[in-house]
């Protein structure tokens, strides 16, 4: 353990350390090397002696959305960055500036202890802060992207600190330029804007159904509402393991968006792009008849297609291999291709 004074300076190390309690699939990993980085100033020195020994190394916050496998090779940066501020209010919009290991649900619910609202749609959404600008995690119709004003981050390639502007970030769908970079940017701090002026958003089926006789939902009622849909959806990774919603919902053109629909009447989607439709790859999958359907020791979950789980003792090559037979029937029957969203370490 380092003592106090070089604390924030030097990060703690430790060798084969053990990651089941840091990868929600709850898979027995660990790392060969691992780096628990609590302050920003610790990475150069990290990265540093990381280089000098050529390690492959990768970052790991929450263990919410990767697979990993027995033992993760080479070196581990362990985000424990945690804080939070509030940088500057004004009449249109509050900038706050958050640490990229705070866990990303209790930041959503101060922000609306602190009557910041506009963050509620992504209630419960597994991880951390620093992990949420990489996937652009979105749900219920909102993406964090929109949100975002700027991210702080170390650039292993410059090997210097950068700031990276809503526009440099280059967010899309579940994307990103950090995804587009991978293994080149920690991310330190996310600072968010966050508009004073507030509009329910419930237009998603489930939402909407929620508020059917409820037009004028609080921000409060409606993260109430996402936990309760997300809850009864998504099991609680400390129960059964796994990493939420497996798969990204597919964009289509419109016209095999038509022909989809004349052939299955009862298909879901959403609106996305000009062109383009969005597909529900939880209704794709139920199609097909996975959901709650087991193989060995891992499966998909009863009550959400979208959802593989491991049972117990399961490993990334038997939720990768379930995956693999899900895509394989999914493009054999709709003709359309299946992405991972989890990343795969």
């Amino acid at each position: 353990m380092n003592s106090s004074h070089n604390a924030a300076s030097q990060a703690k190390s430790s060798l084969n350390l053990d990651l089941r309690d840091r990868n929600t699939f709850g898979f027995d990993a660990s790392a060969e090397l691992a780096y628990e980085i609590s302050a920003a100033e610790q990475i150069p020195a990290v990265i540093t002696e990381i280089a000098g020994k050529c390690l492959p190394w990768r970052v790991l916050g929450g263990g919410s959305n990767v697979i990993l496998p027995k033992v993760l090779p080479g070196a581990t940066l362990l985000m424990n960055i945690t804080g939070q501020k509030i940088l500057s209010s004004d009449p249109n919009a509050t900038l706050v500036a958050v640490g990229g290991g705070v866990n990303w649900h209790e930041f959503v619910a101060w922000t609306l202890d602190n009557h910041f609202p506009g963050l509620e749609n992504l209630a419960l959404i597994p991880g951390t802060v620093g992990a949420a600008p990489i996937q652009n995690i979105g749900a219920y119709g909102v993406e964090i992207g929109e949100y975002i004003d700027s991210v702080e981050a170390f650039d292993s390639k410059s090997h210097a600190f950068v700031t990276l502007t809503k526009d440099a970030c280059q967010f899309a769908y579940r994307d990103s330029y950090f995804k587009k970079n991978p293994h080149r940017y920690i991310v330190i701090k996310v600072v968010f804007k966050i508009p004073k002026q507030w509009q329910a958003r419930i237009h998603y089926a489930d939402l909407a159904k929620q508020f059917s006789e409820n037009s004028s939902p609080s921000p409060e009622d409606i993260f109430l509402a996402v936990c309760k849909i997300r809850t009864h959806k998504l099991p609680d990774p400390k129960v059964i393991g796994n990493a939420g919603s497996f798969f990204q919902n597919p964009i289509v053109p419109n016209e095999q968006y038509e022909t989809l629909l004349h052939k299955y009447p009862e298909l879901v989607s959403y609106p996305d792009a000009v062109g383009k439709r969005k597909l529900a790859a939880g209704w794709l999958i139920d199609q097909c008849g996975f959901k709650g359907q087991r193989m060995g020791n891992v499966g998909v979950y009863d009550n959400q297609a979208l959802v593989l789980v491991n049972h117990g003792n399961g490993t990334a090559q038997d939720i990768l291999g379930l995956a693999k037979c899900i895509q394989d029937k999914v493009k054999k029957e709709f003709g359309v291709s299946l992405e991972i969203e989890p990343n795969i370490l």
